[in-house]
């Protein structure tokens, strides 16, 4: 039951730093200094573009058409709610079906539901980690590529929270999952569980060992004794 508390904190705690990450701007960012005193930053996340400079003037654009943006972006920002959406059900999954509280029922019930929930966590795991590796070898591959003349970013830091964020999902969900193994019946203790006998099993008949009967008449004949016989008796 520990374990199970355990793996579902980490879990949670997994699923809110993968979506801490959506709304936060630092997924790339880049620094421009043009003068001394006066230095630009530029930031990006899934869904705008930021800059900002010293003075403390910042302003960000939200990307102005949806259809022109590559199918890269896409793809992450999709796999990022899968992320976010199947974490949430993992996590009410495994509220349900834990041991310490007694929602789901029986304990083969909990334990399927706990293993769905399981299962979702590492779905939720996986969905986040190639969401931010993509995004970080994109970035990287063009950081360090010569022929790119275009203005060039590095990680921000929502792409390690994201990390952080989608291995605790996927070490917690693995732990989860092989010690919430639906049980089989032979194996459940519970009162609704049915252990049917294997088809080829017979029952033998046994005479009972004790008989009211034979051993009243049997007290009755030890406790008889016999007459005495006297002299006039032959007369």
């Amino acid at each position: 039951m520990y374990v199970e508390i355990g793996c579902f904190v980490s879990c949670l705690c997994g699923w809110i730093l993968v979506s801490s990450t959506l709304p936060t701007e630092y997924w790339t960012f880049s620094e421009v200094g043009t003068v001394v005193l006066t230095t630009s930053n530029y930031y990006s996340n899934l869904w705008m573009d930021c800059i900002s400079d010293t003075t403390g003037v910042s302003d960000c654009k939200y990307y102005p058409s949806m259809l022109a943006l590559p199918v890269f972006l896409h793809a992450c920002r999709a796999l990022a709610v899968c992320a976010v959406i199947t974490g949430f059900f993992g996590g009410v999954l495994t509220l349900i079906g834990m041991k310490c509280t007694k929602i789901g029922g029986t304990e083969i019930v909990n334990s399927r539901v706990t293993f769905s929930g399981a299962i979702t966590y590492l779905a939720s795991g996986g969905c986040g980690m190639i969401t931010y590796s993509w995004w970080a070898n994109r970035i990287i591959t063009e950081f360090n590529n010569p022929n790119f003349r275009s203005q060039k970013f590095e990680l921000g830091a929502a792409i390690f929270v994201g990390w952080g964020g989608s291995l605790l999902l996927i070490c917690a969900g693995a732990v989860l999952q092989p010690i919430t193994r639906p049980v089989s019946y032979t194996t459940a203790r519970t009162r609704r569980t049915y252990m049917m006998p294997p088809p080829s099993s017979r029952v033998t008949l046994v005479p009972p060992l004790y008989n009211k009967g034979m051993d009243g008449r049997t007290t009755r004949a030890t406790n008889k004794t016999d007459p005495t016989l006297g002299r006039d008796s032959f007369v």
